[in-house]
């Protein structure tokens, strides 16, 4: 009788160990996945010259990793792998981003800030006309604006597809002068388009757009046939001042020292967080729509930063400025067109 009462007592904790060790299992598994996948991806977007040889040694590989990892009976093929794969890491972590490719036209100028006291001078700000999403006449410009004239910020969100991913952007706004959009982008090649998966692998270098709202918010809303969405930020003057003399120090550092781009780290949403975080002196806990940035209007929302008189759904509703944007195309007041009848911050 006691011997049978023993095993019964031992079967939960067999089966608890049978649990944990196919746990363990698991996990090794998809460590090893995730290892082998992250290498390979980044030989293939490696900055080797040809195409062809990027593949194949990605293929070649991800071949010796499985055979290493799950079929070899050699007692090093474990620690070869782990050499190979340091080797890869080594060599990924050393590619360096640069200014001196044959970028695609309307990247190809980097804005560079002046800042003297309350005076700030902005080289390389765009102001393109366009004939269509490709065909334009590039345009750009100095502007000159004060510090003690800019009264607050707005919120650009902007979708190339339906769903909870798209752009995000600011536009500064000045008691006397035109508002001043900055979009964090990508900067591609003449070449390239936009790949998220290679935006992780140092495949583009990193922009900050200076630009008018009739360029910058007109080109999706009247040529990219994007849909946008405007938002008036509740925010101090002090606030707005301070966020955007970190956006111009930003400015200046990418244009003295090149950055890549990565859709987790170095994005539109991301930075946007990370800037409002250091203006405010505040550190915001992370939420899934910071990532999910087709989302990032309901946490605007939800923490009080736009307008919460009106039901979320209405606000969004009323928000969407395309109709208004076209309407208002090359007008010289663009801006206070698209404005009209907004929600107020």
């Amino acid at each position: 009788m006691s011997s049978a009462v023993e095993h019964e007592r031992g079967i939960p904790g067999f089966r608890l160990r049978r649990l944990l060790h196919a746990a363990r299992r698991a996990l090794g598994f998809v460590l090893k996945l995730g290892l082998i996948g992250w290498a390979a991806l980044a030989i293939h977007y490696s900055n080797l010259p040809w195409g062809w040889l990027h593949t194949t040694l990605a293929v070649a590989f991800t071949a010796f990793a499985i055979w290493a990892l799950w079929f070899a009976n050699a007692k090093g093929a474990r620690a070869a792998f782990a050499v190979v794969f340091l080797l890869v890491l080594a060599w990924w972590i050393a590619i360096p981003p640069s200014h001196d490719r044959l970028w695609r036209e309307d990247v190809a100028v980097m804005p560079r800030a002046f800042i003297e006291g309350d005076r700030v001078r902005i080289t390389g700000v765009r102001d393109f006309d366009y004939r269509s999403a490709t065909d334009f006449t590039p345009r750009y410009e100095t502007r000159e604006v004060f510090l003690s004239d800019l009264s607050g910020v707005d919120f650009y969100i902007s979708y190339w597809m339906p769903g909870p991913v798209g752009h995000t952007f600011v536009s500064f706004v000045f008691d006397n002068a035109p508002p001043l959009s900055v979009s964090i982008e990508i900067r591609p090649e003449s070449h390239e388009g936009y790949a998220p998966i290679a935006s992780m692998f140092k495949q583009f270098e990193l922009i900050y757009v200076v630009g008018s709202e009739r360029d910058v918010v007109g080109v999706r809303t009247n040529f990219r046939d994007e849909d946008v969405y405007l938002f008036r930020i509740d925010a101090s003057r002090e606030f707005a001042r301070e966020l955007f003399r970190v956006y111009l120090e930003r400015i200046n550092e990418l244009a003295d020292r090149p950055e890549f781009y990565h859709l987790l780290s170095n994005s539109c949403t991301v930075n946007i967080v990370r800037y409002a975080r250091s203006a405010a002196g505040s550190d915001a806990r992370p939420d899934i729509r910071h990532y999910l940035n087709g989302l990032f209007d309901s946490f605007l929302y939800d923490i009080g930063l736009i307008d919460t008189t009106l039901p979320f759904g209405e606000l969004r509703r009323r928000s969407w400025i395309n109709e208004k944007a076209q309407a208002a195309q090359d007008a010289p007041d663009f801006s206070e067109r698209i404005r009209y009848s907004l929600p107020p911050g």
